[in-house]
């Protein structure tokens, strides 16, 4: 249904298109980019990335099979080749018209295979705002488990974001992976 390709400047003016307001914004990227997100930004965000040998970061673009059209966004990095550990963010499904189709559970479980089967990872960690339960279901659903929560870890105008840590293990991602589930 979906597959991920990585992520090219052809695919800038559409993540700028979907990037919204300062405050989703925040809730699909976290800090890493400043309102609004320009070219610039993205072009720096892609250097050094996409050699899943040696680069940081992995950034894919989200294809529908049916159509080939580009539909969202997702990132595996912080890679920790020592510790054999990422982090899954930037995680975006920019095209509205696609929305509740379990495109979203498809992103994860894309992200997660390249994670622990190619780059054979040992651990791979998300961050969720607490509010976003859709996101948080999808990241149950996938097996991720709750580690903690840091209480207003981000600020957006006068307010402050709470974010649920998660993460998956290596045999945890196997044990679901033998028994059949998505």
């Amino acid at each position: 249904m979906i597959r991920l390709e990585p992520f090219t400047a052809e695919d800038i003016p559409a993540l700028i298109a979907w990037s919204g307001d300062e405050a989703f914004l925040l809730q699909w990227a976290g800090p890493a980019f400043k309102h609004p997100l320009t070219a610039d930004q993205l072009e720096r965000y892609m250097a050094g990335s996409g050699d899943p040998e040696i680069s940081e970061r992995l950034i894919y673009k989200v294809v529908l099979d049916e159509d080939g059209r580009s539909v969202g966004h997702i990132c595996l990095g912080s890679i920790d080749r020592s510790n054999r550990s990422a982090r899954i963010g930037k995680v975006l499904l920019g095209d509205p018209s696609v929305r509740g189709r379990g495109i979203g559970s498809l992103m994860i479980e894309a992200v997660l295979r390249i994670g622990f089967d190619e780059s054979r990872l040992h651990r791979i960690s998300l961050g969720v705002f607490d509010f976003n339960r859709p996101a948080i279901a999808c990241y149950e659903r996938a097996g991720f488990v709750r580690e903690g929560l840091l209480r207003d870890a981000r600020r957006i105008g006068d307010a402050y974001w709470s974010l649920i840590e998660m993460a998956m293990l290596e045999d945890e991602w196997r044990s679901r992976a033998a028994s059949g589930e998505p």
